[in-house]
C-alpha cells in the first residue's frame, strides 16, 4: 500500500515546518510519500515519510529557466515524482510527449515516476474511458524499456472527481483498474480524487495499491484516521 501526499501549491516555509512536526507523529504501516512544493523540498527532514516531487523538467540541466531537472531532484534524495497531473495537463498545457520525456528523465536518475491518468466527465459520459486511458498510457511510456515500465506507479484520477467531492463507485474504479492492468499487468495502480477519511470505507479494496491525496494531505490528524481505516 502506498499513500502519496500532494501538497500542491500550499504551505509557506513556516507553515511547512509546523506541518512536518505534525507529520512526524504519523504512524503508518504503509509507505507514505510526501510531495511538497519545490521551495519546501530542501526543508524536508522526516524519517517516517519518503520524499517526492510534484513535477520535473522534461530536460536535463541547462538553459531552461524556471525548470528543475531530475538530476537536481536526486541530490535532495527525492525518490518519487508525480508526472502528468491533470492540473498541469490543463493549466500548463502539458502534452503526452512532455510527460513521456519527464518519465525518461526520472528513470535515468532512479526516481520512480507516478503517472497520473484519468478522464473528464464528458469523456466518461461518452463512454470513452478506455480510449482515453489507453492513449494516455501508451504515449507516456513510448520508448521506455519493459523493465523500466514496470517501475512506474499509475495513479488513476478521474478529472471530474479531483477537488469536487464526487467519487466514482468502487465498482467503476475497479473496472478501470482492471483495464489498466490489461495494458500494464505488473504495475502498481493507485486511486486519487476527493479521497478522505470519511469516504475511504466506500472505496477501499485489496485490488487498489494505494491512494493519492490532495486536500487530506494538509491535515495530519485526519490523515491518521484515514490510514487507520485502511
Amino acid at each position: 500500500m502506498i499513500i502519496i501526499l500532494n501538497n500542491k501549491s500550499n504551505l509557506n516555509r513556516n507553515e511547512f515546518i509546523e506541518y512536518q512536526e505534525e507529520l512526524s507523529k504519523l504512524n503508518s504501516p504503509y509507505d507514505v510519500i510526501l510531495c511538497p512544493t519545490y521551495t519546501n523540498i530542501s526543508l524536508f527532514n522526516l524519517n517516517n515519510v519518503l520524499l517526492g516531487s510534484q513535477n520535473v523538467s522534461n530536460n536535463n540541466d541547462g538553459a531552461y529557466t524556471g525548470e528543475i531537472s531530475a538530476k537536481s531532484l536526486k541530490t535532495y534524495n527525492v525518490k518519487y515524482s508525480l508526472v502528468g497531473h491533470s492540473e498541469r495537463r490543463k493549466n500548463q498545457k502539458e502534452t503526452e510527449n512532455d510527460i513521456n520525456e519527464k518519465i525518461k528523465r526520472l528513470l535515468e536518475n532512479n526516481i520512480t515516476p507516478i503517472l497520473c491518468i484519468g478522464e473528464t466527465k464528458e469523456e466518461r459520459e461518452n463512454g470513452e474511458i478506455e480510449k482515453i486511458i489507453k492513449n494516455q498510457v501508451q504515449l507516456s511510456i513510448a520508448g521506455v524499456s519493459p523493465s523500466d515500465i514496470e517501475k512506474i506507479i499509475i495513479a488513476y484520477e478521474p478529472i471530474w472527481s479531483i477537488g469536487t467531492g464526487n467519487i466514482p463507485k468502487i465498482e467503476d474504479i475497479l473496472t478501470t483498474n482492471n483495464y489498466i492492468r490489461e495494458i500494464l499487468p505488473y504495475n502498481k495502480i493507485i486511486y486519487g480524487g476527493s479521497v478522505n477519511e470519511e469516504n475511504i470505507d466506500n472505496i477501499k479494496s485489496p485490488e487498489i495499491d494505494g491512494y493519492l491525496l490532495g486536500g487530506l494531505s494538509l491535515k495530519p490528524k485526519q490523515l491518521q484516521t484515514f490510514i487507520d481505516k485502511l
